[in-house]
């Protein structure tokens, strides 16, 4: 086989032809070489998923070393939304590269941050008033929400849910439910964090969204206790956890809870946020309106990038100097982030994740009719997922 160089003008941007090609095995060699030095030089608990060495990628495939083109699938995990070196995106980086790199916002500020703060205050549910603190990834924002509920309530409980993946800093790893790979032997993790039921309709045995919202509620109010609980944090739709979509009903029942009780509802919208469902976030399948919403992934086409934004009075609790970090927010990201937004918006990506989910799960529908081993078809948009079981038992 012919090994394929890539060239100037088929890397990044809509220059990268849209297409699968194979002109090697995978891994073909250049990228075998790469993986043989990558298990010399880094951690072995920092695994990778393809066996491929990337030199490109543009819009939705990447190139290997060896010149196959792949469909990227994986998207870095739910980031690259607006397309991988979105030319947007691409053109914003190189203009702030050429004004600064680095000022740190807490040090001196600059309009990108604040520009990026109004557009998520503008874009996220609810018609209240807002305000946003920008950091660098999921679990730092995660931690950030935490941390301004807890300030903002004088109380220390949070409540996450079974399933659940909020992270892998030490208190996001007490919040993430699955202990292979994220926990074990990682211990021990901070206090005060409490696990209920989440409603999983495949597996809830006929429970509806409000009979599975009661039954976690109930739980928290035995064991733990409205008047000790700062907050709830959930994942509308589950990402790691399996794309699961509660039960019509179960996240308003949550809400209408803890805004009676005090309770901070957080919507951990890292992997559900920016178009992915079909809607800017997956809260507004469920019409319900959060007190604060973590954002990441999708923010920024490609640049570490993450968010809270919340209710004025509760974002507005923390002391001055208390919320930011070094690079949190940084120039590069910022400006990223208002180009992927403007994609967003002019280029139709919300709808087009509704044309992805509608053909994806007739599609997979139709395969479920006709295999047993297809348990469950479920998501939104384009985000969408299958559960396979054994045909005999109905065990995953």
């Amino acid at each position: 086989m012919t090994i394929v160089e890539p060239t100037a003008t088929t890397v990044g941007g809509p220059a990268l032809p849209q297409e699968r090609r194979l002109v090697t095995s995978i891994p073909g060699p250049r990228s075998q070489e790469l993986i043989a030095r990558k298990a010399q030089a880094v951690a072995k608990g920092v695994g990778h998923t393809i066996p491929v060495s990337v030199v490109a990628a543009g819009g939705g495939v990447i190139v290997d070393a060896d010149g196959n083109s792949i469909i990227d699938l994986g998207s870095g995990i739910a980031v690259t939304g607006v397309g991988n070196s979105n030319p947007r995106v691409v053109d914003a980086v190189k203009a702030q590269l050429d004004a600064f790199t680095h000022t740190c916002f807490t040090v001196a500020p600059y309009d990108g941050y604040v520009a990026v703060a109004e557009k998520l205050n503008e874009l996220t549910p609810g018609d209240h008033e807002k305000r946003s603190a920008l950091f660098n990834s999921g679990a730092e924002a995660v931690e950030n929400a935490i941390k301004v509920a807890r300030h903002h309530t004088k109380k220390m409980a949070v409540v996450a849910f079974d399933h659940a993946y909020h992270g892998r800093t030490n208190l996001t790893m007490g919040l993430t439910a699955k202990n292979i790979p994220y926990k074990n032997g990682f211990g021990p993790f901070a206090p005060e964090v409490y696990r209920a039921p989440l409603s999983y309709p495949f597996r809830d045995g006929g429970l509806s969204g409000a009979e599975a919202a009661a039954r976690a509620i109930t739980q928290i109010e035995k064991q733990i206790g409205a008047e000790n609980l700062a907050a709830i944090i959930i994942e509308p739709i589950q990402g790691e956890g399996g794309f699961i979509v509660p039960a019509a009903g179960f996240l308003p029942a949550l809400v209408e809870w803890a805004n009676a009780n005090d309770v901070v509802f957080i919507a951990d919208e890292v992997q559900t946020g920016f178009a992915r469902t079909g809607a800017w976030f997956a809260s507004e399948h469920e019409g319900i309106v959060p007190d604060i919403i973590v954002t990441a992934k999708g923010i920024a086409g490609g640049l570490p990038l993450s968010a809270v934004t919340g209710r004025a009075e509760i974002m507005d609790s923390a002391m001055a100097g208390g919320l930011g970090g070094t690079y949190a927010g940084s120039p590069l990201a910022c400006a990223a982030a208002l180009a992927a937004i403007e994609s967003y918006e002019e280029d139709g990506l919300i709808e087009r994740a509704k044309q992805i989910g509608s053909v994806l799960i007739g599609r997979l529908n139709a395969l479920r009719t006709a295999d047993p081993r297809i348990g469950d078809v479920r998501g939104r948009g384009a985000m969408v997922a299958v559960e396979l079981v054994d045909p005999a038992t109905g065990a995953p």
